[in-house]
């Protein structure tokens, strides 16, 4: 089968968006499937044309960008000319283009789905609204030419505007995830280079953004140290060069700042996924404090369970399902520091209550099985087109 994959951003770019859609990626080319992804140039120092472990990558130029979005001038003829030279094609929401690249799918008769990933809530102001509008309208259009939609829970698809626009077309499948396995020495070196007094830490992974809920822990994080004075806090993921985020940053780090002079807070700065390997057994919490609905599951939930690492997750709709499928932690009212607080100070006192299964979730969220559901939406796709 001969696959194609749009989005926006790609690889090197990190996101959950990304993550993802290079893991399914390679799980289709280790399962004998082509796979192109077509993407933007968002760096121009990225080349246009790219092989990565079979994947084939193709880049178009961006002239300008809007917030997060782009635009690409030359991506309505690339997506032309690959939709004609592939069998299927896979689209990854939110993305402006989306729409054209739909249309397309259904014209020539190619099973086109979209995954969808999360709803897009920009911050307030005039010009943020007219783009929430524009793609507001390209989603739906979208939506109405595509053939399914999938999503991750269906807890999220339930409580999704635009999810729940398109029941009829929705089908429910579980984001793919995956560690490379860390050996006794890796994980040690990790705790002799970043923990080395062997303090209880809690840890974050995720980009330094607005909906991830960084201030959250900041204000829980006294009432942690209250009872737990050596507690410290690893943050790895992006924190730099945010796009969009540096107000934010700027406006926690001097909060921040003075912990990391007390030795209570440190920047790890993007892992590569064997230091993530390391980084999750060295954890005694992992926190998912996030705001909105843009988050919508959370891989590294998954990642830290899979290492026994218990987690503290928002009680937002798919945030809250990897805790409540594996009893592996808690969660908590959106937004509430001290709820946060008492969660920590939970696992802290009792982390016997909060095991489960690794082996079983890494059966279930293996990108092989991922793939393979989707292989079988477009075959059932291609059936229905005769």
């Amino acid at each position: 089968m001969r696959i194609l994959t749009v989005l926006t951003y790609y690889r090197p770019h990190t996101s959950g968006l990304t993550i993802y859609a290079e893991r399914i990626s390679k799980a289709f080319v280790r399962r004998g499937h082509q796979v192109t992804v077509l993407t933007s140039q968002y760096d121009r120092s990225t080349p246009r044309l790219e092989w990565s472990d079979g994947v084939k990558i193709i880049r178009a130029p961006v002239v300008t960008r809007l917030n997060k979005g782009v635009i690409m001038p030359t991506i309505g003829l690339l997506a032309t000319r690959e939709a004609l030279r592939h069998d299927v094609i896979l689209l990854h929401l939110p993305q402006f283009d989306a729409a054209g690249i739909s249309l397309r799918g259904r014209l020539l008769r190619k099973p086109t789905v979209v995954a969808y990933h999360s709803d897009l809530l920009l911050p307030p102001g005039l010009f943020n609204r007219f783009v929430n509008l524009v793609v507001d309208v390209a989603n739906h259009l979208t939506g109405l030419f595509t053939h399914r939609i999938t999503a991750y829970t269906d807890d999220f698809a339930s409580h999704s505007p635009y999810l729940t626009r398109f029941a009829h077309k929705r089908v429910t499948i579980t984001p793919p995830v995956e560690l490379p396995p860390a050996s006794d020495e890796e994980i040690e070196a990790f705790r002799c280079q970043h923990n080395p007094q062997g303090r209880r830490v809690i840890g974050m992974a995720t980009r330094f953004a607005t909906e991830k809920g960084v201030e959250v822990l900041l204000n829980a994080f006294p009432k942690v140290l209250a009872k737990y004075p050596d507690a410290m806090i690893l943050f790895a993921g992006q924190y730099q060069d945010v796009w969009g985020e540096q107000a934010y940053f700027d406006r926690l780090y001097p909060r921040i700042r003075q912990l990391e002079n007390e030795g209570r807070w440190k920047f790890l700065g993007v892992l590569s996924l064997p230091e993530m390997a390391a980084f999750y057994p060295n954890l005694n919490v992992l926190c998912v404090p996030s705001l909105n609905s843009t988050e919508t599951f959370g891989f590294v939930q998954i990642e830290a369970m899979m290492n026994g690492v218990p987690v503290v997750a928002s009680n937002l709709p798919g945030v809250r399902q990897p805790v409540k499928m594996t009893g592996m932690g808690e969660v908590i009212p959106i937004g509430e520091a001290d709820a946060l607080a008492k969660a920590i100070l939970r696992i802290f006192e009792h982390p016997e209550r909060y095991q489960g299964d690794p082996d079983e979730l890494r059966a279930r969220f293996s990108p092989d099985t991922t793939a393979a559901r989707y292989e079988a939406l477009f075959e059932e796709i291609r059936a229905e087109l005769g």
